[in-house]
């Protein structure tokens, strides 16, 4: 008898790790010797937190075309970006070699201002992007 593929040795990891550009494009680094990488540390699509997010995000939509006599209806550019912010920040488990502004804000608060600063959506845009691909999430994009 011919043993069959176990699909469970496809599953992606719990976490993935993204190595941030800078606005023109170049991987971006905390130190003049770049030696220290600009990284975020992002929990997976898998995961039981990307769960919760995507059901805040369906319950967000779901309120909206309440609200709205069933009609479906776009989030305002604010509400858009805070809810961005707000579930990136839920699906950052870290970051790494960066703070941001005077450096006292840490966890789930460091990374909803981050997210929410316009002029930092580079790296927003960057996170969804990454955190959309499973394959980011593979071990085959630990070996890269």
């Amino acid at each position: 008898m011919t043993k069959l593929f176990n699909i469970a040795a496809l599953a992606v990891a719990s976490t993935g790790v993204i190595h941030v550009k800078d606005a023109s494009g170049q991987p971006a680094y905390a130190d003049a010797e770049r030696k220290l990488p600009i990284r975020i540390h992002l929990h997976g699509p898998g995961s039981d937190i990307a769960g919760v997010v995507e059901s805040r995000q369906s319950a967000r939509a779901l309120k909206r075309y309440q609200e709205n006599d069933g009609k479906m209806t776009a989030a305002s550019p604010e509400e858009r970006l805070a809810e961005t912010a707000a579930d990136l920040a839920t699906l950052t488990a870290r970051f790494e070699n960066f703070t941001y502004g005077e450096g006292d804000l840490t966890g789930e608060d460091l990374h909803r201002a981050v997210y929410a600063d316009p002029k930092l959506g580079f790296v927003t845009k960057q996170v969804v992007k990454f955190f959309g691909d499973w394959g980011n999430f593979s071990d085959a994009s630990k070996a890269a």
